[in-house]
């Protein structure tokens, strides 16, 4: 008598490969990412299919792709088909010797001229990407379905019913643009006047972190994010001290737009030189130097407030609307604690708030070198900063974070909490503090360490106003516990109350290194910049409708 579970067995067998003369299945899974602009080729869609020997010769052809109901239908280019290893890597490399078909868009349904030769048994295994105008809207979606594909002389069985939408996105930085190795570390910004700055890290030659060669690029858009300037450079202590740059690198920048006289800052930390394990600055250093520290590696910056004994805190300033930048001045001495080891930006945005006061979101690491998050503030249009006392004393304390203006003079911060590394729901969560007084003194909110989950990775929050008054907290980050995948944006209506799951939008799901940074670019549209799994730097725009309709 035959087995149950050999029974359930042949039942799985019959629906993946196929009976009774119905063809074999094919799986069909639609990735949410964001469709590049620009770009030749977005992967979006993977199929598989499972050959048996006597499927050794059939063509795999009859491929049907629809785009009805999409708004920027006109703009799709082309559609390409790639055959890759059978294997289950979700997040492709894709490349010319893999591509079987190039094939131009023509109209709402389209019949690809696939001719593909099974050459050999086991799971077959393809990807369809998308080739889109860059001159495309960023507010249109495409709308994709795989509509029928045959093996052989007989269709396959799969789920040609589903459909997926797509939003668009820029790729504001690509791998090595620009003679720049990485571009890390987004900040976002909307000037007085309507023009969108993005800045980042201009690391040129590796991706890794200070110390080494980097400046603080700016990038701006005339058009709400359609099309950006060339970078120009904000920060750089190019060769100081007689050392090289690649030993004055400024990083984990921030940047800030003062509501009431129109004046943008960008805030970053330069490190001159490398201060070793022990605490040393070490001399003698040269181009072929190849030592390297970090300032939140062991004793990588110090107490004091000399270059040779801490990591600096710098500030420009633009008064023409991103176009042109001051010299740096130093805040270490001013705002600093000797004893800290280090002071620094938290990477992003700063704010300004209802009585004109200019914050940036700050961190560091105190007397002990433990880790803590809080504020560096300016009641004087900047020309003089304090900083406030830590927010919250956790266990391997807190980092980057991000700080809104909830109602009139109290403030939130949003931290990544280094706790939070491994640790799955419910018991992850980003850490949360408000503050009445400037950080003088600080409450633990409700939602801290238990709501807005993170795989430990810097996070974005923004308040946005709508025409009609409504305030809104949009929030971005990898929403996940153990990757910097699935970047979402997630709305808050009770000033970070509540966070409901059906509100929240995802992005991209592949793993990107998942910083990002989000503005308001008009009453109705946010904006956000992010590291995705496609760009060095993406950005994307997202009607605030969207997160008020019913879904």
């Amino acid at each position: 008598m035959m087995s149950y579970m050999r029974l359930i067995t042949l039942m799985v067998g019959f629906y993946l490969y196929g009976s009774l003369g119905m063809g074999s299945e094919i799986g069909i899974t639609y990735y949410e990412l964001p469709v590049l602009l620009g770009e030749k080729s977005t992967p979006i869609i993977r199929l598989q299919f499972h050959a048996d020997q006597k499927d050794v010769g059939k063509v795999f052809s009859g491929l049907t792709i629809s785009f009805e109901g999409s708004t920027a239908g006109d703009a799709i280019r082309n559609v390409r088909v790639y055959a890759t290893e059978a294997d289950t890597t979700i997040k492709p490399v894709l490349n010319q010797q893999q591509m079987i078909l190039e094939h131009p868009v023509k109209g709402v349904n389209n019949t690809l001229p696939l001719n593909y030769t099974v050459e050999k048994p086991g799971i077959q295994n393809f990807w369809i990407s998308l080739g889109v105008d860059a001159k495309a809207d960023l507010l249109q979606q495409l709308t994709v379905q795989l509509k029928s594909a045959t093996l052989g002389d007989k269709p396959l069985a799969g789920n040609f019913k589903k459909k997926q939408q797509y939003r668009l996105a820029i790729p504001i930085r690509q791998h090595n643009q620009d003679q720049v190795h990485t571009s890390r570390i987004p900040g976002l910004a909307t000037s007085n006047k309507g023009t969108l700055l993005a800045i980042y890290d201009a690391r040129y030659e590796s991706a890794r972190d200070l110390q080494g060669h980097m400046d603080i690029a700016v990038q701006r858009s005339f058009d709400q994010g359609q099309t950006w300037e060339r970078l120009q450079i904000a920060l750089d202590m190019k060769k100081w001290g007689n050392l090289p740059e690649k030993f004055n690198g400024v990083s984990d920048a921030a940047i800030l737009v003062d509501k009431k006289s129109g004046a943008i800052f960008i805030a970053g930390l330069w490190s001159h030189g490398v201060i070793n394990e022990q605490g040393v600055w070490v001399e003698g250093l040269s181009d072929t130097s190849t030592v390297w520290n970090h300032q939140w590696r062991n004793k990588g910056s110090q107490p004091g407030f000399d270059v040779k004994q801490t990591s600096q805190f710098l500030i420009t300033k633009s008064l023409d609307d991103g176009k042109t930048w001051s010299e740096p001045i130093n805040l270490t001495k001013q705002c600093k604690k000797e004893e800290w080891w280090l002071w620094a930006p938290a990477p992003g945005q700063g704010i300004t708030m209802n009585d004109g006061t200019l914050v940036f979101p700050s961190q560091g690491r105190d007397k002990n070198g433990i880790p803590f998050s809080n504020i560096t503030y300016s009641k004087d249009g900047g020309k003089t900063w304090k900083t406030s006392q830590a927010a919250i004393d956790i266990d391997k304390g807190t980092t980057e974070c991000a700080v809104v203006e909830l109602k009139s003079g109290e403030l939130m911060l949003n931290m990544r909490a280094n706790r939070n590394r491994g640790i799955p729901q419910p018991d992850n969560g980003r850490a949360i503090a408000t503050t009445r007084d400037l950080g003088e003194t600080w409450q633990i909110h409700p939602t801290s360490l238990n709501t807005l989950i993170e795989p430990t990775c810097m996070a974005s929050l923004h308040k946005h106003s709508t025409a009609d008054k409504q305030e809104i907290l949009f929030f971005c980050n990898p929403y996940s516990t153990q990757k910097r995948d699935h970047i979402s944006v997630q709305a808050s209506f009770d000033y970070g109350e509540s966070w409901p799951a059906e509100k929240r939008i995802l992005l991209d799901e592949w793993s990107g290194r998942g910083y990002s940074c989000i503005t308001s670019v008009d009453q109705e549209t946010i904006g956000i910049i992010y590291e995705g799994s496609q760009a060095d730097m993406v950005f994307q725009k997202i009607p605030v409708e969207d997160f008020l309709s019913e879904k």
